[in-house]
């Protein structure tokens, strides 16, 4: 009987894969055009890949059946005969045949040859790891008997008959080829004959021995041939061999009416045995009624591959022979009323998306699954994993899934589902091109778990101790865990092959892996609820489980409930918490031993993602919101105030360190708000005075907030600017009370405008242009774009917990590469925010690690040359009520296309090809133009030099992550390999004295920090501390920190790009440089910017024509002239040197330079 009667509502799935065939039908072309050519590029050769396999498999058929046949022997006589004869050992599953048995074994003709699998339908692809051919080899009846489906008796005649073929064929094949027996598929009760063919290769080598060819020649494997014994088609009885039954029988019970405990992977084992044939009938009817079938299921084969997914056990048991048999069967069963719930009409982009569905819908660890009408009652198919049921032939086709690797597919089809349906986002790299299963970039926490020496099965069902043992770690965890995790996944090694001359080969290492995705919704939760004391059963049953962790406590609701307290803070630490408590409470285990590892916390000594990180920020934005209360209650303000935005990293939690206030040991570091008035017709009409009025609302609410809070002080600051038309002041306000400290600007919407008319006006000379179009791209990066990014980071920040902490992992990875003084703050945090918002083919990070190693994998992908970045937030996005109210400061709801920003890109790079203008494209919604964050005074930020060493170090990093797998979670490899710069790549490093900068970035009010001889009377005064003035009060906030005024500084001296700067965050004391080879050598002309010497008149350096010394790099210099100039000349290093030494002064403490002792 079905478990879905005739009568029913359509199948959970069947109703979206029908939308789903309907809306690919309605699709644009070019997903079906990339999977087309995908199809055109994977497909294989099969004449050249399998040179000579035909007659390879008749020599193996014509040598199985030259076999000699004999009678009935004991079952080890029969062994030691042919170990004797042939030196080849019997490869009998475990357990093995007891010394005392009776069983008997014989040899007789096999009864039929087939070849079958992916050979056969021609679905194979050039990117799997092995090619495989599988011929089978039927069993004969007369060596069977009516009950060899009990106590292991068909595997050891099976494994009898694999081992006269190994002897057969080894004799057969002396020397030309390689024999192993190896696990079909990882089933330990299936051992099978394989065969390693080899080749001779002539390919040319530096070692090439010219006069014997064939002495180069070196084997190479280029296919293999599994032969593998099966039973006969329906020789047991389907009834005596249902999931429910048990065939592993104590002796002397074999007949009786015992219940003995369900083997149902034994019994699948067995069916599977003598389905081989008909599977083959069902996949050759299913590429005669649809064209499109073969190709379907090379693009399911790409796409499990891409996961990890394949036929054996410990690649999950769903592998390419499973996709294929569900569609087939989909295209004959699985809709309503038993029809065909897929069209043979369907294109194979089609069926490859309503395969998706169906496996995205359909939670086979849930609920059996049955395609056709059942004649077996419910508990006959229902097994404690996942159930895929074939009606017809009665067949549970995920017999190898583990419910760990069920869940597991059912969270990939989800994710490729999602992608799928997803029209703006890039479908095919996500679902074809990307290899998904690295768990470093997949999942939040690994662990790895040894099997206890005394941990024995139950209930053993012949899958082994390991695979029983990874099944328990799954059950105990998933419940252990709950709703912390999103995933939780379990799997094992593969088994090994062995030579026909040894005994089966058990696993190399009995380890298992874990793996956890955390839900970042409750992966922080310390407490956990159970059930209240009056429920009996079910607390009883909580009791069991958590033994004495669990206790009864009385809440403010008065409920009594069952609780469980964690110490843990972190999502990592909370789970390792909990497994190292309750695995060694139902498992063999021991709590703190080596057998339990774990990866997960890396990162944790970099960014510590503690309470007290959290309140930082929070008291910060809680200080912002005092100080908007107290600006907003001044009433002698001219102008209304409209809005107070907030524009700084620490307000948007995006700092590395959490914010810290000042006190009287430090100076505060005042957080950048801007200002915005009414609209007003009294502001000037000039810019400069415009600036000038700006001073004077400065001044006057700096008076009016000292005059209404006493623990208020303000100080008016001057930006270090050059043109009296940009902002030229700001107003720092720090409160005494709590170290707060704000920096205020003020905006002009007049200022706008007027800068916007000069920037349009053609009657202004060309370089006023240029000017005023800088300022206006200045003026709306300030007043704009960060008020927009500051309220859409804050938005999800809340919405994504792992985003803060992945910001500011990022950013001290661009710190400790000495990168971050070349790249806006906001445009790093784009770049983390990139990941949250276009994950696939993975879920939302729900960490700070996963959130990190996808953003290098990103930016080492990224071919920014070529390609915009497009951050969509219009579709998502929703203003904040609590941190904006006015409207302008909402970011428009309006989608940013891909198209237009790749045009634009393109445009700029017809304009600019040498990127001196625009380096990066970032598109927003609230800048569709990409510059606003990659552009700042009219100068790309970075250069295209610090954007390919971007590239180049993401690159790096995850060829150390690839490499290194989990181990990079581990307690210090990450920072190790990660976060550790190589100074050997810089021609020049400044070591900055961190005392001077200490001293330089505290400075007291009515001091100049200038005045030496002042600071020399003021020491002499202030003898002792007590009687100096300064003593107890806070120092004044530093307008920008001294090691990145000092970068600031040499940038602008040396702004001709004869050397380029690299410094990390405000704790590096190391400033790095690089020699510009561009600019190194050229021809002397008047008004030539940098310091240069001339070259001496030997060697290279001088020409009089253009052709007599130099290198082919001198030729590329012919814009600077050098062919056609005689005096030539070149930096000079020393005197720049001995210039930054003189400009750094006493910050500086000693310059090296590579090359020089």
């Amino acid at each position: 009987m079905a478990l879905n009667p005739a009568k029913r509502r359509k199948l959970d799935g069947e109703a979206s894969i029908d939308q789903a065939i309907s809306v690919a039908v309605r699709q644009p072309t070019t997903f079906v055009l990339e999977c087309d050519e995908l199809l055109k590029e994977s497909r294989l050769d099969y004449d050249k890949s399998f040179e000579g396999v035909d007659e390879l498999l008749r020599r193996i058929k014509t040598s199985i059946e030259s076999i000699e046949s004999h009678e009935a022997l004991p079952i080890h006589d029969a062994a030691k005969k042919l170990k004797k004869a042939h030196k080849i050992r019997v490869p009998f599953p475990e357990p093995t045949p007891p010394k005392d048995s009776n069983y008997k074994l014989s040899y007789a003709k096999p009864e039929a040859f087939n070849v079958v699998g992916s050979y056969v339908s021609k679905t194979m692809v050039k990117s799997q790891e092995d090619r495989t051919v599988d011929m089978i080899v039927v069993l004969p009846k007369e060596v069977l008997q009516e009950k060899d489906y009990l106590n292991m008796r068909y595997y050891y005649k099976r494994a009898y008959y694999a081992a006269q073929i190994a002897a057969a064929l080894e004799k057969e094949f002396e020397g030309t080829a390689s024999f192993a027996f190896e696990y079909l598929n990882d089933n330990p009760l299936l051992p099978v004959v394989a065969i390693s063919t080899k080749k001779m290769s002539h390919k040319k080598s530096k070692r090439l021995n010219e006069e014997d060819p064939n002495a180069n020649a070196q084997p190479q494997s280029e296919f293999k041939v599994r032969v593998i014994p099966c039973a006969p088609d329906g020789y047991f009885p389907k009834r005596k061999i249902t999931a429910s039954a048990g065939l592993i029988r104590n002796v002397g019970e074999e007949d009786t009416k015992t219940v003995h405990p369900p083997t149902p992977f034994y019994n699948s084992t067995l069916k599977a045995e003598g389905s081989f044939v008909q599977y083959l009938r069902v996949l050759k009817q299913a590429e005669k009624t649809c064209a499109a079938f073969k190709d379907a299921c090379m693009l399911g084969r790409i796409w499990l591959q891409q996961r990890s997914f394949g036929g054996s056990v410990s690649r999950g048991g769903f592998g390419h022979f499973e996709w294929s048999v569900l569609m087939a069967l989909l295209l004959q069963t699985g809709g309503r009323k038993d029809t065909a719930a897929l069209s043979p009409s369907l294109n194979s982009t089609q069926l490859f998306k309503a395969t998706i569905q169906y496996l995205a819908t359909m939670d086979f660890s849930k609920k059996p699954f049955i395609l056709g009408q059942a004649k077996e009652a419910t508990d006959a198919i229902k097994e404690s994993g996942p159930v895929v049921y074939d009606a017809v032939r009665q067949l549970n086709i995920a017999f190898k899934m583990s419910a760990s690797s069920a869940d597991m597919l059912h969270q990939h089809a989800k994710w490729t589902h999602a992608v799928l349906n997803d029209k703006s986002a890039d479908q095919f790299t996500p679902t074809f091109i990307t290899k998904v299963d690295q768990p470093s970039l997949m999942y939040d926490l690994n662990a790895s778990l040894d099997l206890p020496d005394a941990y024995t099965d139950a209930f053993p069902d012949t899958r082994g101790n390991l695979a029983s043992f990874c099944s328990k770690v799954h059950s105990v965890l998933k419940r252990a865990l709950g709703n912390r995790t999103q995933l939780v996944s379990v799997s094992t090694v593969p088994l090994p092959t062995w030579t026909l001359t040894e005994h089966p080969a058990k696993p190399v290492e009995s380890r298992i892996s874990i793996h956890i995705i955390f839900d970042p919704a409750n992966a922080s939760r310390q407490v956990d609820h159970g059930p209240p004391a009056e429920e009996k059963k079910e607390a009883e049953k909580f009791r069991r489980f958590w033994g004495d962790k669990s206790e009864l406590r009385r809440f403010k609701d008065g409920s009594i409930l069952e609780t469980l307290i964690w110490t843990a803070s972190t999502p990592a630490e909370l789970c390792e918490e909990i497994m190292r408590y309750i695995l060694p409470l139902h498992l063999k285990v021991t709590a703190n031993s080596v057998s339990l590892t774990f990866y997960g916390r890396g990162f944790s000594a970099l960014i510590p993602s503690s309470q007290a990180d959290t309140a930082a920020f929070v008291a910060a934005r809680s200080a912002f919101e005092t100080f908007e209360q107290d600006v907003r209650g001044l009433e002698d303000v001219p102008l209304h105030i409209r809005q107070i935005a907030p524009i700084s990293a620490e307000l948007r939690s995006a700092t590395v360190n959490p914010p810290a206030f000042g006190s009287a040991k430090s100076a505060p570091k005042p957080m950048d708000v801007v200002v915005f008035f009414e609209a007003s017709g009294k502001w000037p009409e000039n810019i400069a005075a415009i600036q000038r009025a700006k001073i004077a609302f400065l001044l006057k609410i700096g008076s009016l907030l000292e005059e209404a809070k006493r623990e208020v002080t303000t100080h008016l600051g001057l930006e270090d600017t050059g043109s009296e038309l940009s902002n030229l002041a700001f107003l720092d306000v720090v409160y005494s009370s709590t170290g707060a400290a704000f920096r205020l600007r003020i905006h002009s919407d007049l200022e706008e405008a007027l800068l916007d008319r000069r920037t349009k006006d053609k009657s202004l000379p060309q370089p006023t242009r240029t000017e005023s179009a800088k300022l206006l791209s200045d003026f709306r990066r300030l007043y704009v774009h960060l008020p927009l990014h500051t309220t859409t980071l804050r938005t999800y920040t809340t919405r994504f917990p792992a985003l803060s902490p992945t910001i500011r992992l990022l950013k001290r990875w661009f710190d400790s590469h000495k990168l971050t003084s070349h790249f806006p703050p906001d445009l790093i945090e784009l770049f983390a925010l990139h990941t949250f918002l276009s994950p696939a083919p993975w879920p939302v990070p729900s960490s700070a690690a996963t959130g990190l190693l996808r953003t290098l994998l990103f930016l080492s992908r990224w071919d920014w040359r070529s390609e915009p970045l497009v951050i969509d937030t219009s579709a998502t996005e929703h203003a904040d009520p609590t941190t904006s109210s006015d409207p302008s400061l909402t970011t428009p709801a309006v989608p940013v296309s891909y198209d237009s920003a790749s045009t634009r890109l393109a445009a700029w790079r017809n304009i600019d090809p040498a990127m001196n203008r625009v380096v990066l494209l970032v598109s927003t919604p609230s800048d569709p133009s990409g510059t606003a964050h990659t552009v700042l005074s009219g100068q790309p930020s970075p250069s295209k030099v610090v954007a390919a060493r971007l590239t180049s170090l993401a690159r790096s990093a995850v060829g150390v992550i690839r490499s290194r797998g989990v181990e990079i979670g581990l307690p210090d490899e990450g920072r190790r390999l990660l976060f550790v710069p190589s100074l050997s790549d810089f021609d020049v490093t400044l070591h900055l004295s961190r005392k001077n900068l200490k001293s330089a970035s505290r400075v007291w009010e009515g001091t100049d920090p200038d005045d030496n001889e002042g600071e020399a009377r003021a020491g002499a005064v202030a003898k002792f501390k007590n009687l100096d003035a300064r003593t107890g009060s806070m120092p004044l906030p530093v307008g920008l920190h001294p090691a990145a005024l000092l970068v600031q500084q040499l940038n602008r001296v040396y702004n001709s790009g004869v050397i380029v700067f690299f410094r990390g965050g405000e704790d590096d004391g190391v400033v790095g440089g690089v020699w510009n080879p561009l600019v190194e050598r050229r021809s002397f002309r008047v008004g030539l910017v940098g310091c240069y010497k001339p070259v001496d008149g030997e060697g290279e350096g001088k020409r009089k024509d253009g052709k007599e010394g130099g290198s082919e790099s001198d030729d590329e210099m012919g814009s600077n002239g050098v062919e056609e100039e005689d005096d030539v000349v070149e930096v000079n290093r020393a005197a720049i040197m001995a210039e930054i030494a003189r400009i750094g002064g006493d910050l500086i403490e000693r310059i090296e330079i590579r090359g020089s002792e």
